[in-house]
């Protein structure tokens, strides 16, 4: 069963990233979209505000991405009606993990496969980040992150050698650039644009929207 979600993850193609920054957390991705070895779509924002609280960062298969954010919202907007305050980042982290879990573990035909990165700041100003793995596993990251995006591995080496503990969020957020772009020059499952948000104690902010755009030569004989 490992092997085979794995395996299915890998086929997906995605660069999603997360960085723990002393002075809160940056989130990034890429924008293609990928079916096998076609490009369906150049302009996904696979990184986006959940509320006015919360990031996620999605990897796995477009349709099940994009209803596991939409119930997402549901919920923790549910949930805070039904306590009368607002959930924690580490509760919405937990609820999307559950969410992830019953997707997987129910029967069907096609099985729901989205990895998470979530961030975001709590009420007292304080930022976490947590990676949520397709099978429901829930982690808080304490520096670091890429989830099972296709280009995991060309993310993990650049900030192996790149990342500093105690960076700031500017700092971080131009690591975030340098490690998407490392991605989809190697990766054939990610390009076409970057989107970078800040997470601080004063709120969410898109500090970074740019397209990748292919460049044509001429060559010199």
């Amino acid at each position: 069963m490992d092997e085979e979600l794995k395996g299915k993850i890998l086929k997906t193609g995605t660069s999603i990233i997360g960085i723990a920054c002393k002075d809160g957390i940056v989130m990034a991705a890429d924008r293609q979209v990928s079916a096998g070895t076609i490009v369906m779509q150049k302009n996904m924002r696979k990184a986006s505000k959940i509320n006015d609280y919360l990031v996620g960062a999605w990897c796995g298969n477009a349709s099940d991405a994009q209803m596991l954010s939409r119930v997402a919202v549901a919920e923790l907007k549910l949930k805070e009606l039904r306590s009368k305050q607002r959930p924690t980042i580490k509760e919405a982290a937990s609820l999307i993990s559950i969410m992830s879990f019953r997707n997987i573990r129910q029967f069907s035909s096609i099985i729901s496969i989205v990895g998470s990165l979530v961030a975001g700041f709590d009420e007292d100003g304080t930022t976490e980040l947590y990676s949520i793995e397709p099978a429901g596993g829930i982690y808080k990251v304490e520096d670091y992150d890429a989830n099972f995006g296709s280009g995991m591995p060309y993310i993990l080496g650049f900030l192996e050698r790149n990342y500093k503990k105690d960076i700031t969020v500017k700092q971080g957020a131009e690591l975030a650039v340098e490690a998407i772009k490392a991605s989809t020059q190697r990766d054939t499952g990610s390009g076409y644009g970057i989107d970078v948000f800040a997470i601080t104690k004063e709120g969410i902010k898109q500090v970074v929207q740019q397209d990748i755009v292919p460049e044509f030569k001429e060559t010199k004989q």
